[in-house]
């Protein structure tokens, strides 16, 4: 079966992205002091993306405009808008949890769960996320979109790493 991972950075108090859901303020940790990239070593293990509408509109509109940032990777949108799948990049209004639980019986790698914040909470609601990478980047919000969201299910994990690069803390935890 494979691994659902969500790698995600938050802001030191819980946010994916400000109340107008711009990231810019990650802009500020772009500058690399160190060699070493933990990115590049777990995009080794995943061969499937899995998003909502914002984040992709995000990525093609904003971040990455001229080239898809996720070439070579199997990508599925979540979104109820009728578009035709393209360079390996499906929409589809599934279920994001029928999707996932579907996706683990293929063969292949890791599932990366990269945003949004309402996809990444109907899979914890159904505790279907094996893995959380969660970047806490150092900058506090204040308001904007959480991460987490109230559920009514408890939520075990085990900590198997923690790291700090580039002024980042990363936390890696996997579920019990």
């Amino acid at each position: 079966m494979r691994t659902v991972v969500l790698y995600i950075a938050i802001s030191l108090d819980g946010y994916i992205a400000d109340v107008n859901g711009s990231v810019d303020w990650l802009d500020a940790q772009q500058e690399q002091t160190e060699e070493t990239n933990s990115y590049d070593t777990f995009i080794k293990d995943v061969d499937t993306v899995l998003m909502g509408w914002n984040t992709y509109h995000q990525v093609t509109t904003e971040l990455s405009p001229t080239q898809w940032v996720y070439a070579g990777l199997t990508s599925y949108v979540i979104t109820h808008r009728k578009l035709p799948a393209t360079d390996n990049i499906f929409f589809t209004d599934e279920n994001p949890c029928t999707l996932v639980k579907r996706l683990e019986q293929e063969q292949g790698k890791a599932i990366w769960v990269c945003g949004g914040a309402k996809i990444a909470q109907q899979l914890m609601r159904e505790n279907l996320i094996d893995r959380y990478h969660i970047c806490v980047i150092p900058t506090i919000l204040g308001n904007g979109i959480p991460l987490f969201a109230p559920t009514e299910n408890r939520i075990d994990l085990r900590l198997v790493n923690t790291r700090t690069e580039n002024r980042i803390t990363e936390l890696v935890y996997e579920r019990r």
